[in-house]
């Protein structure tokens, strides 16, 4: 009996040391805040939840190392390692906010992973938080998150379809490269529709380089670069959906999905985006198309050593588009109503890279991309069918020493443009374009930083009826100087080029109907620069305050410009007299208790197409235009954004002039701990170009277009639910 007594309170002093009930409590080191907070413990899948008192339990089965994973929104994931037995009943921890100043902020267009507050070269960011609210808007794409920053417009180019073209400073669209993770997919033909097909949903930040950026991205990079980044996988898995319905009839679902394990992550994005006709101003024909639409976009990340990491992925969208008269598109065509533009597009981009660090500071990235973009447009008696392929490849070297950045790279681009046998020309074109870069970056001292860089390229462009090869040097400078801890400005200047493409905002007006094939065109050329002055400063305990300032000058020599050969007949020539583009943004932010934000922008832009005769102002760039967004915030518990636009008067292609307009919106987000309910109130002012003038002109059977200046679907209501895990 001893003995059977002795065993058992051996067993059980044995059990008690190999198992412990740890009480774990979550705080936010800025105030000892008690956190509602996730832990997981890493390898497994057990997860644990803190109560309202930002305390947990956790029984650990055995002794051990054991790795918990503390994440909590609005703070930075951490990682803590312990050993069971722990040495008492109780473990604190503290997490680090993740509301972080802008100069905190990562660039990856720099290929130099700097803070933004340490790039000579200025780039501007939309950090995710952003991201979110005007996804709140419009989750289908970014056309809202990018039109309602300082210095950017979407113009629309389309009546009937809708499309739109990202402008900055005031310059054709086809002067800015889109980039999604640093790929080059969206230029020439595949431009089309572009800013339509680019969902926000799986973006974590956008990175947008104002001025020349040709010595990092080649041609295209005359006005600006626009690079979308997608998020990673991390530790802890994320996965959120979005349900969004407007008062017009549009429907957006979608949802993300991102983990990572030891050696395995993956992120996939899925939309659907349907919208029904709609006419607002009941002149038979649509302000808003109908469209269907559906992407998904996969991406596997492979860990094969803590040094390395390649990531794969491909993007599929699919949609269609039909506008124009509301009878033909609901009932079929008669002989009084015939008109309707219908648009059909499948874009593929299958993308690949390595990420390899050799040593200390020192990184190899390849990248190599696949896109496919079909696009058919069909209206009466006129059909266009074309087919793009693109291939992109990028190979670049990082070294960090000490004061010392340097990249160096090459890249090699193919496109080939196939116009298809149903349509009604054959304007085939092919282009390659292969380059070497270099840029380096030197920290002089911690106020003083220089980068400089210079990118070579040979392009060849050709088709049936000429061929050409061109040479470019592209040197680009830019400087950082600090003058205390609460002044600063940055200097950059450079040079960029574009070859020569059929497909621009003005053939895309015109379906691309009647447009000679290229022949004997040469790249445009261009020089600018940005510089700017920036200001930060508390005022008071509760108030902070910036302000930004920059002038941008651009000059693009022997611009190709569509000549009216004939009644509808087009033609590209080089002219000889430049187009000009300069102006200045001014940017200023308020931060009150961390609650209250008040923005305020203003751009003026003076563009001049000097070839033009009496009035030189280019059509559709508002010299002014003024952006405001008052915004509360109660973190996890409410958003509240007051909006409002003015744009001042622009320039019509006829010579005519658009009167100025506001656009205001208003915007609630009510945060519960799974999900949120939002709804937008956007254009409640319900500003639109009919009130002003009818847009479509002369009769159903054969109506002329206006071109688009403001909004054409007046006030719009949306709202929905976001539901995240």
């Amino acid at each position: 009996m001893r003995l059977f007594i002795l065993l058992l309170f051996t067993s059980i002093s044995i059990i008690s040391k190999a198992q412990q009930n740890l009480i774990i409590k979550i705080t936010g080191s800025e105030n000892k805040t008690s956190l509602t907070a996730s832990v997981l413990l890493k390898g497994t899948t057990k997860g644990y939840t803190t109560d309202t008192t930002g305390t947990m339990s956790i029984a650990f089965p055995s002794n051990g190392r054991y790795t918990l994973i503390i994440s909590a929104v609005g703070y930075e994931e951490k990682e803590e390692t312990i050993t069971i037995p722990y040495s008492s009943d109780t473990l604190e921890i503290e997490l680090e906010s993740s509301s972080h100043e802008m100069d905190e902020v990562v660039v990856q267009s720099t290929r130099t992973s700097r803070t933004i507050a340490n790039v000579p070269t200025r780039v501007e960011t939309i950090e995710l938080e952003e991201i979110d609210e005007k996804s709140n808007m419009r989750p289908g794409n970014v056309a809202m998150l990018l039109n309602e920053s300082t210095g950017i417009r979407v113009q629309q180019t389309s009546a009937t379809s809708g499309n739109a073209s990202i402008r900055i400073q005031g310059l054709d669209g086809r002067y800015t490269q889109l980039l999604k993770d640093g790929f080059a997919n969206f230029g020439n033909f595949s431009s089309g529709l572009s800013v339509l097909e680019i969902p926000p949903l799986d973006l974590a930040q956008v990175e947008i380089i104002k001025g020349p950026a040709s010595p990092l991205y080649g041609g295209g990079a005359i006005a600006g670069v626009v690079n979308f980044i997608s998020k990673t996988p991390k530790a802890k898995p994320e996965y959120s959906f979005v349900l969004n319905q407007s008062n017009i009839g549009q429907s957006n679902v979608g949802g993300f999905a991102s983990a990572r394990g030891k050696k395995l992550g993956y992120t996939v994005l899925a939309l659907y985006n349907k919208s029904n006709t709609y006419d607002v101003d009941k002149d038979d024909f649509t302000e808003v198309p109908e469209s269907k639409e559906f992407t998904i976009h996969p991406k596997l990340f492979i860990y094969p050593s803590s040094r390395s990491t390649i990531t794969i992925g491909n993007s599929l969208t699919s949609g269609q588009r039909t506008g124009g008269d509301i009878q033909v598109i609901k009932s079929g065509a008669d002989a009084a109503h015939q008109y309707v533009e219908k648009n059909k597009t499948l874009r593929n981009i299958s993308t690949a890279e390595v990420d390899m660090k050799l040593g200390n500071n020192k990184r190899l990235v390849a990248k190599q991309s696949f896109s496919v973009f079909d696009r058919e447009i069909n209206i009466p008696a006129y059909t266009f069918a074309g087919v793009e392929y693109n291939s992109y490849t990028d190979v670049s070297f990082i070294t960090n020493a000490n004061e010392h950045a340097l990249v160096l790279g090459g890249t090699f681009g193919y496109n080939l443009f196939n116009e298809k046998d149903k349509s009604q020309n054959n304007r085939d074109n092919t282009a390659t374009t292969g380059g070497l870069y270099g840029q380096h970056t030197w920290d002089a001292s911690d106020r003083i930083k220089l980068e400089s860089g210079l990118r070579v390229d040979v392009a060849n462009y050709r088709n049936s009826l000429y061929t050409n090869t061109e040479v470019f040097a592209l040197p680009r400078v830019s400087l950082l100087v600090k003058y205390s801890s609460k002044w600063s400005s940055r200097i950059g200047a450079g040079m960029g080029y574009k070859t020569p493409t059929l497909f621009t905002e003005e053939t895309e007006t015109i379906q691309y109907q009647n447009v000679e094939q290229l022949n004997n065109v040469k790249s445009e050329k261009s020089y600018g620069g940005t510089a700017d002055i920036n200001f930060r400063s508390p005022i008071g305990e509760d108030l902070a305050f910036t302000f930004n300032h920059m002038f941008f000058y651009t000059w693009i020599d022997k611009p190709l410009v569509l000549d009216d050969v004939a009644t509808d007949h087009y033609r590209f020539v080089n002219r000889t007299e430049p187009v000009r583009s300069a102006g200045f943004e001014t940017n200023a932010k308020f931060i009150y208790k961390e609650n209250f934000k008040l923005f305020l922008g203003y751009t003026f832009t003076d563009t001049k197409a000097k070839y033009l005769y009496g009035n030189q102002f280019l059509p559709l760039v508002p010299k002014d235009k003024l952006n405001t967004a008052l915004i509360y915030e109660k973190e996890d518990v409410i958003k509240l954004g007051l909006e409002g636009y003015f744009t001042g008067r622009q320039y019509l292609s006829d010579g005519t002039r658009t009167p100025g307009f506001s656009v205001f919106g208003f915007m609630a987000e009510k945060i519960f701990s799974r999900f949120s309910l939002f709804i937008n109130l956007e254009n409640f002012t319900d500003t639109r170009q009919s009130t002003y003038k009818n847009v479509v002109n002369g009769s159903h059977l054969s109506p002329t277009f206006d071109e688009i200046w403001t909004h054409t679907e007046g006030f719009v209501i949306n709202g929905g639910i976001k539901l995240k895990f």
